[in-house]
């Protein structure tokens, strides 16, 4: 059976790491362009290894995997070999059946229902949705998991193109959106039978982006867009947490540091430490795959994981059947050392969410030290007081919900800013046309001031606290921190400022993958985009259509809030419950068995 013997062996093997272990490399790999003895003793070249991102990516192996596993794998471990090699044993023990990368609350999320948490419909919930509850009814012994979501997301509506992201909210947050705040339907058994062994990589300590710090200024004051009850994760609930806190939830929007601070605090409640690992930088992402001959022998090949492969036969050979990934990265050291690392896994999870890379106009002069593209950074100008003093105006370039934060924090630092954004101030599809008065009040504040201090109003001026530019584009930046603008009608205009501020979104940053993962989008001649162009799933099981074994979840397939993001645990779970399931019935001569 080999690895195939799939993920019961695995179980028996896995132990909880030491708290705050690392991924320290097994060994160093030998250096490009070396050879090594292979088992008939002729020497061989290896081939350069591939790297998207970072030129730190020698394979080496993780320490921290030896740990995970136990000393059961014994001398395995140290017999695998190195990737640069062209041939690898059949059976590679170091696989994990699922890697997950990107820690924010889409992989938690994941992670959760991969450690064995099923969720039931609860012995005395009733759903307000009659025809959906009776549904449930019909299979109430069986998990969510083991039930058919194609035919319980039939018919439902909500706020996600993705039907089991539909399903799985309004379970969990029913008639949400016509403002009621019914209890959840579902409860959770944790059933360990059903782990599956799996690793979350993050750059930064669980919660991803939420861990971004703000400015200093607005700490005290920016409250996320969704509501608290909205942003919580299945199991513990939000004001659970709060109130073991202590903290004073004082209405449903809370504070994005509360936030952060309630996914780390969950991975550690619901026992997750152990699949996490934080200061990961990934590198790449590629295939591997084996060619069947008639002897039943399998040799290993690279390709890329964005190449879609044929798998009709050719030249008279069986189609290459897909295996393993491989993962290459690094892990930052405290002391800021890069501690690369690689491992396989038969399946990977993106996750990454859409904050890597924030957006760029692609001007002349977009390069320039004083032309920002984060508030991250805006509040660590403010910090160092670089603003103090200064009679020119911040010129803050964007018409969203960031580019309001950054109005709102020149505001209240006293700090004059010019507004520029492209659409008119009727657009409906702006965002604050969208959200209600009462709940959003400081972006309706921005908002009126977008409307009633613009630049074609008579009675405003360049000399005021705050002027907008609807309707205008940037054509450049000048050294001498000079901007051009060009309205409509094609007028333009020079404005002088002191740092400018391009806040006009932002796109996942997929460089591990070649290409940046272009091919896998619903335009493969595009870059990937959570709006434009997300990655192409299968809506029930998140798969991409394009590249077997390889998952997208959350921002990535256009689910850009937390309440979303979880049905797409639920479809990635239940896939891989059924393959399992699978193999077994295989390994078991197909006698049905489970």
């Amino acid at each position: 059976m080999g690895r195939e013997r799939c993920w019961g062996s695995w179980r028996r093997l896995l132990h909880p790491l030491p708290s705050g272990s690392s991924l320290a490399p097994l060994r160093p790999a030998a250096r490009r362009g070396s050879c090594r003895l292979r088992r008939g003793g002729a020497r061989r070249a290896r081939p350069a290894s591939r790297n998207y991102c970072n030129p730190e990516t020698d394979g080496q192996f993780l320490n921290s995997l030896v740990q995970y596993l136990g000393d059961n794998l014994g001398t395995n471990v140290k017999t695998m070999p190195l990737l640069e090699e062209t041939t690898l044993p059949v059976d590679a023990p170091l696989t994990l059946p699922m890697v997950i990368i990107g820690n924010g609350p889409s992989g938690i999320c994941l992670s959760y229902m991969l450690s064995g948490y099923r969720p039931y419909l609860s012995s005395e919930a009733v759903h307000p949705n009659p025809i959906l509850h009776s549904k449930l009814k019909e299979a109430r012994h069986l998990s969510l998991v083991d039930q058919e979501l194609e035919y319980l997301s039939e018919g439902l509506e909500g706020r996600s193109s993705n039907p089991v992201a539909v399903l799985f909210d309004t379970l969990l947050h029913p008639d949400a959106d016509f403002g009621f705040d019914y209890p959840s339907v579902l409860h959770w058994e944790l059933e360990q039978q059903h782990y599956v062994p799996h690793m979350v990589l993050g750059k930064g300590p669980p919660g991803g982006a939420w861990h971004v710090r703000k400015p200093v200024s607005m700490e005290s004051s920016m409250l996320t867009i969704s509501f608290g009850d909205w942003m919580e994760l299945p199991g513990y609930k939000f004001k659970d947490w709060a109130a073991a806190k202590r903290r004073n939830i004082k209405c449903d929007r809370v504070l994005p540091e509360e936030i952060a601070s309630y996914y780390k605090h969950y991975v550690k409640v619901m026992g997750l430490q152990k699949n996490f690992r934080d200061n990961i930088y990934i590198t790449s992402v590629s295939r591997l795959y084996r060619e069947q001959d008639h002897e039943n022998q399998s040799q290993v090949k690279e390709q890329v994981s964005t190449q879609h492969f044929q798998t009709q036969e050719q030249d008279g050979q069986n189609p290459p059947i897909k295996r393993n990934w491989e993962i290459r990265g690094y892990q930052r050291a405290a002391d800021g050392s890069h501690v690369p690392f690689c491992l396989f896994a038969e399946n990977v999870a993106l996750a990454t969410g859409t904050f890597d890379a924030p957006g760029r106009l692609q001007v002349e002069g977009e390069d320039f030290p004083f032309v920002l593209h984060s508030m991250s950074d805006f509040g660590a100008a403010l910090g160092k007081g670089m603003l103090r003093g200064k009679t020119d105006p911040v010129l803050i370039i964007g018409g969203g919900l960031t580019a309001a934060d950054a109005v709102l924090c020149a505001y209240n630092n006293n700090i004059p800013a010019i507004h520029v954004f492209r659409r008119k101030v009727t657009d409906p599809s702006l965002i604050f046309k969208q959200l209600p008065k009462k709940l959003y009040p400081e972006y309706q504040k921005v908002y009126h001031m977008m409307c009633s201090q613009s630049v074609t109003n008579m009675d405003s001026n360049l000399h005021s606290s705050y002027v907008s530019f609807p309707e205008h584009r940037v054509l450049s930046f000048q050294s001498d921190m000079k901007c051009v603008l060009q309205n409509a009608a094609g007028l333009k205009k020079i404005l002088k400022f002191s740092v400018a501020l391009v806040l006009i979104g932002s796109h996942p940053n997929l460089c591990f993958l070649k290409d940046q993962g272009q091919g896998i989008g619903h335009n493969p001649n595009e870059p990937i985009t959570c709006k434009g162009n997300p990655i192409e799933i299968d809506p029930y099981t998140y798969e991409c259509t394009k590249e077997p074994n390889l998952f997208a979840i959350g921002p990535l397939v256009g689910d850009n809030f937390v309440r979303f993001l979880k049905g797409g645990a639920l479809g990635i779970a239940q896939h891989l419950a059924k393959k399992q399931k699978h193999q077994l019935i295989v390994e078991r001569g197909g006698d049905g068995v489970p």
